[in-house]
């Protein structure tokens, strides 16, 4: 069911506050979320649900088109410049469809497929499977090479400076892999690694283990930093325009600073797995599972919010070109919240880096 909404513009209490919210374009029921959507240039999204159907949504919140999968979806999909679609499935396949949602191939592995798809500049798709694989796959949907690891892999790759590649594992190891499937170097971490690395301008890495530690590594595999946060959440990090790194941590969200300092944490009340958003203004957003989508500036001041009732879904926000921030509500609904916002210029300003969801900071950085 689609819902408009004209010019309302709701004032909500939230921390005893009262804050003026965005005003709420439209909101579509599609299922459970755990995807986080892909925009197309003209404003399309794609996702997939728990429910077992993957949608593409228009900018004005009307179905487009529905793919039926045969399990669940919790990859978040990648789109190609050709604007093919990737994502993986819990079927133990990982999927290609057209842009009119025909499928065009599967590629079969052991488990399940919940890691998102990272695309390379000469179109390789890397991804994980809980088989402990990760995959190098061609366009055509044939493989490229495969690489086992010790554990399962639920992490997303990401591709960084001078196309290594960035991948976590149960076994606790954060992989770096050059583009033929040898590996560079692996870095060792306590416990599994289920949340996904992000690459910097320096061309090494930030990534967060079960462990309780936020980690800076060098493109040499080395440690640069390490900072205690205590988190076991799965949300990635993301970064600001200065640097900073921001991360969820359990129930609140942090800003660090590019050598490992803490700057500023805000309480958001609630367990959040998602990871946040970095607008052109400077500011950053975050999901509060079973309570609202909240905005602070740099400092860690509170701009806006705006309840939306997320029910700890790993959904992570996402800005349209239109300017809506997208999020995800009340166990079912995808909600277009109209926030005049404009996804930052930075090297990773978003869980997959860019509206594409390509997860290389080549798309990111000009």
């Amino acid at each position: 069911m689609l819902k408009l909404f004209g010019t309302v513009l709701l004032t909500l209490s939230f921390f005893n506050s009262a804050i003026a919210a965005p005003e709420i374009k439209w909101w579509l029921s599609v299922g459970f979320m755990d995807s986080t959507p892909a925009i197309d240039s003209n404003g399309v999204l794609y996702f997939g649900t728990v429910q077992q159907r993957f949608w593409a949504v228009e900018s004005n919140g009307e179905a487009k088109w529905t793919f039926k999968a045969p399990s669940e979806i919790k990859s978040s999909p990648a789109l190609a410049s050709d604007g093919t679609i990737y994502f993986g499935c819990r079927d133990r396949r990982f999927y290609a469809l057209n842009p009119h949602g025909k499928l065009k191939w599967t590629f079969a592995t052991e488990g399940w497929v919940d890691s998102s798809p990272a695309l390379a500049d000469d179109g390789t798709i890397y991804f994980g499977s809980w088989d402990g694989n990760f995959y190098a796959l061609n366009p055509n949907g044939t493989l490229k090479w495969k690489v086992e690891t010790g554990g399962a892999i639920e992490s997303s790759a990401c591709i960084g400076i001078g196309n290594t590649i960035f991948i976590g594992s149960h076994d606790g190891r954060l992989y770096a892999f050059s583009q033929d499937g040898s590996k560079q170097w692996d870095f060792v971490t306590r416990q599994p690694i289920t949340s996904s690395p992000i690459p910097n301008e320096s061309g090494g890495v930030y990534f967060s283990s079960l462990d309780g530690f936020l980690y800076s590594v060098s493109s040499d595999g080395d440690l640069l930093w390490k900072l205690k946060t205590g988190s076991v959440s799965d949300a990635s990090p993301v970064l600001g325009a200065d640097g900073t790194v921001y991360t969820m941590v359990n129930d609140s969200i942090w800003a660090v600073g590019s050598t490992g300092k803490k700057k500023w944490s805000q309480l958001v009340g609630f367990m959040t797995h998602s990871s946040p958003l970095v607008l052109a203004d400077h500011t950053v957003c975050a999901v509060a599972p079973f309570r609202s989508t909240i905005a602070w500036n740099e400092t860690g001041e509170k701009v806006w919010s705006y309840y939306s009732d997320g029910y700890g879904s790993r959904f992570s926000p996402v800005v349209g070109v239109d300017g809506s921030v997208y999020v995800f509500s009340k166990n079912t609904f995808l909600r277009a919240v109209d926030a005049h916002a404009v996804l930052a210029r930075t090297a990773w300003p978003s869980f997959r880096g860019n509206h594409r969801n390509t997860g290389n900071i080549n798309d990111n950085v000009h």
